[in-house]
């Protein structure tokens, strides 16, 4: 997956349980951000300075997307316990997460494990990916995400 390519046009289900399909919102622009796990430390911590600033990513256009291999119910838990005023989708199979490249080998106090390497795609009202944030800190990350917009 690069800058450039057509963005995959994944089918998820969200945390409402709703059926979601990507290329729905074609014509507009998305900012889609994968992370390991709902409720955890630095997740909880990226989710919320997206909310912050989702305000002035709807000024701009833009949609915000969440997505792990969480289920609905953690999905549901986790939007309402921290008021997230956008969509989470729940990749459960991984269809997702391997489609866009972001299922890799992690290390995590000397062991290693695949998991979900946090990553952000900035998407184009075309479809295609305008910009990756690969191995993001989630501490500011949203600021980083908004100035690229």
């Amino acid at each position: 997956m690069k800058e450039g390519d057509l963005a995959p046009d994944i089918q998820l289900v969200s945390d409402s349980g709703e059926p979601f399909k990507l290329a729905s919102l074609r014509g507009k622009k998305v900012v889609l951000y994968f992370y390991p796990r709902a409720a955890t430390p630095g997740c909880t911590t990226e989710a919320c300075e997206f909310r912050d600033a989702s305000e002035a990513f709807a000024a701009r256009g833009a949609v915000i997307l969440g997505i792990s291999p969480d289920g609905p119910g953690a999905q549901r838990k986790f939007k309402l316990n921290y008021e997230l005023p956008f969509t989470l989708l729940c990749d459960v199979d991984k269809a997702a997460t391997l489609a866009y490249g972001v299922w890799k080998e992690k290390s995590m106090y000397g062991r290693k494990a695949m998991g979900v390497e946090r990553t952000t795609f900035l998407i184009g009202e075309d479809g295609r990916i305008r910009k990756i944030f690969p191995k993001v800190k989630a501490k500011g990350h949203a600021a980083q995400v908004l100035a690229a917009l």
